[in-house]
């Protein structure tokens, strides 16, 4: 039984995006009385103390608060309301200063998602990501001076050589590998113990989502691949890459591992699959409730 719809998924906003060209009209929204405003603080996400949890919206007021400092960024239209993120981490004690303290606190969105209704995931998602996009990248790439906001944040432009630029997002191929009731899945060096997961890799220039498939799976296992079927995609905030979730059927089984990429792979039947996303198998885990590659091993297993 698949166990879930995917997290980060199913984002409910409206995003406007031909309206949030006209700088008047983003204007407009952001002075409109009841839009909303959600300050992000080093990426992490206002939310209660408690965590029952969900996130902690402010009126324009808030906005005040980072003292021109923050650019709003329009995430779109939501049940009527305009919303907006800003960054506060030049803030000095934001809690204190959104008048926070004892009523909430600013978690990361690895630790808050599963806490989150799916909507407002989603939203803190796109948020994120934008708001990385933005701090990383605040000069055009082309002449090397300062870009600015355009279109209510979701891009920029150089007033020096007037050209434009748009959020960044970097395509993964996450893939199961399979070959009758077996599938193959890795283990990397980064998180050790018993986690094993679908093998990935980003897309490269020039190469179509099945080659970069067969071209990684190749690499770092030594499996041939031949059909590539795609099942699902997520948005993946950390920072801004969409991972692309596709079956592989293997053509070949002996593993010739890329010990650079990982520290072991094998094969597993679906029954020991069964165990593990039952959190019965001592030696086998699985990816946690936030990743792709858990969807794609529960949706496997249950066909």
């Amino acid at each position: 039984m698949v166990e879930q719809a995917m997290f980060f998924a199913g984002n409910p906003i409206n995003r406007f995006s031909n309206e949030r060209r006209d700088g008047e009209w983003v204007q407009n929204a952001l002075e409109a009385e009841d839009s909303c405003f959600l300050p992000v603080c080093k990426f992490e996400f206002p939310t209660t103390s408690d965590q029952q949890s969900s996130l902690l919206w402010g009126d324009r007021s808030w906005l005040e608060v980072a003292k021109g400092s923050a650019e709003p960024i329009f995430l779109g239209r939501f049940k009527e309301r305009a919303h907006f993120a800003f960054d506060v981490g030049d803030v000095a004690s934001p809690l204190d200063a959104f008048g926070l303290s004892g009523v909430g606190t600013f978690f990361g969105l690895r630790k808050l998602a599963s806490l989150l209704s799916p909507e407002e995931a989603a939203i803190a998602a796109q948020a994120r990501s934008v708001l990385e996009w933005h701090h990383r990248h605040p000069f055009c790439p082309g002449c090397g001076n300062r870009s600015v906001h355009r279109n209510g944040g979701t891009s920029r432009h150089c007033p020096q050589c007037q050209t434009d630029h748009f959020p960044r997002i970097d395509p993964v191929a996450i893939v199961l590998v399979t070959r009758g009731d077996r599938c193959l899945l890795g283990r990397s060096g980064k998180y050790g113990g018993t986690l094993y997961s679908a093998l990935a890799g980003f897309v490269e220039h020039g190469e179509s989502i099945e080659e970069a498939a067969r071209r990684e799976i190749k690499e770092e296992s030594g499996i041939e691949v031949g059909e590539v079927t795609y099942v699902a995609s997520q948005p993946w905030p950390f920072p801004y890459s969409l991972m692309i979730g596709c079956y592989g059927e293997a053509l070949t089984e002996t593993i010739v591992l890329d010990e650079e990429e990982l520290v072991d792979a094998r094969w597993f039947t679906k029954d020991h699959l069964r165990a593990a996303l039952a959190g019965t198998a001592d030696d086998l885990t699985v990816p946690g409730r936030l990743a792709i590659a858990r969807y794609l091993i529960g949706k496997w297993v249950a066909q």
